[in-house]
């Protein structure tokens, strides 16, 4: 949930900034593109100190594999997990299998939003040129 406030916090930003500084149309793609891929990775560390906490302190489930245990570790697997790319070298077990679900589901949705909003930035960009 907190993954999802901050990417739409983060959109919304983004759309109000570019309606309020006139002209400059490939500076408000730039600042969107870049704005938006700053989101992605705040959503991924969040989720990655998640699943740091939770293996360290909860017990409620582990990271398997090619895995040092070192937080660098833990956003290599966000990532992966994030962005559906899923290499396989590190694989969530017990209950941390369902957060690694649901960060995949997550990460679908707001890179699917993230290119919905960056579609709707150039046609009001670029059509205006």
């Amino acid at each position: 949930m907190l993954s999802v406030l901050v990417h739409y916090e983060a959109l919304l930003r983004l759309s109000f900034h570019n309606r309020q500084v006139k002209k400059q149309h490939r500076l408000h793609i730039l600042y969107s593109v870049f704005g938006a891929l700053i989101a992605h990775v705040l959503e991924v560390w969040i989720f990655t100190f998640g699943y740091f906490f939770l293996t360290r302190f909860s017990g409620d489930g582990t990271l398997v594999g090619n895995i040092t245990g070192e937080l660098g570790d833990y956003a290599y697997y966000s990532f992966s997990t994030y962005t559906s790319l899923g290499f396989g070298d590190i694989t969530p077990t017990g209950p941390l299998r369902f957060l690694s679900g649901m960060e995949t589901l997550t990460g679908l949705v707001l890179i699917a939003w993230t290119a919905s909003f960056m579609f709707v930035q150039m046609q009001r960009f670029w059509g205006d040129q």
